[in-house]
């Protein structure tokens, strides 16, 4: 099997900053997603790896808990379910922060062409009866169109 990945996930970043007076003592918590293509003899499949790294700013839900993650994007969101990833022995993406938590949820290539044409990029996190909002930086777009033309498309 063939794996598909970016060098590195893409970082996003907490929507709301902490005040500047309580910045110094706060870890902003961050996710980070990363498209992973399977290519099993020509039977290709899609999956989105995201990473969410609480800082000690907020306690999320269990990320694959049904509804704990959706996407955004430009303002539209899509609906995330969790899938299991092929067994290989060596996963696609590296956890950045080792307290993170890490799960894959199914994409199709439209979605992930959606992804690349979009302006923003949002992760919605579930956290207690609040929702944290990540969005990620303005070179997201490029990097995944660069990563649907590596792939053929």
């Amino acid at each position: 099997m063939t794996v598909g990945t970016l060098d590195k996930p893409i970082e996003l970043v907490q929507g709301a900053a902490a005040p500047a007076s309580t910045a110094f003592q706060r870890r902003q918590s961050f996710a980070y997603l990363g498209p992973v293509e399977w290519d099993n003899m020509g039977n290709i499949a899609y999956g989105l790896w995201i990473h969410v790294a609480p800082g000690n700013d907020w306690r999320f839900e269990d990320i694959q808990a049904r509804g704990a993650v959706s996407l955004s994007l430009d303002d539209v969101t899509a609906p995330l379910s969790v899938i299991k990833p092929p067994a290989l022995a060596r996963a696609p993406y590296q956890p950045v922060a080792s307290w993170g938590e890490t799960a894959y949820f199914g994409v199709d290539l439209e979605l992930l062409k959606r992804m690349a044409a979009s302006g923003k990029i949002g992760l919605d996190v579930k956290a207690g009866d609040s929702v944290v909002h990540f969005a990620a930086g303005p070179d997201a777009h490029e990097t995944l169109t660069r990563y649907l033309h590596a792939r053929g498309y």
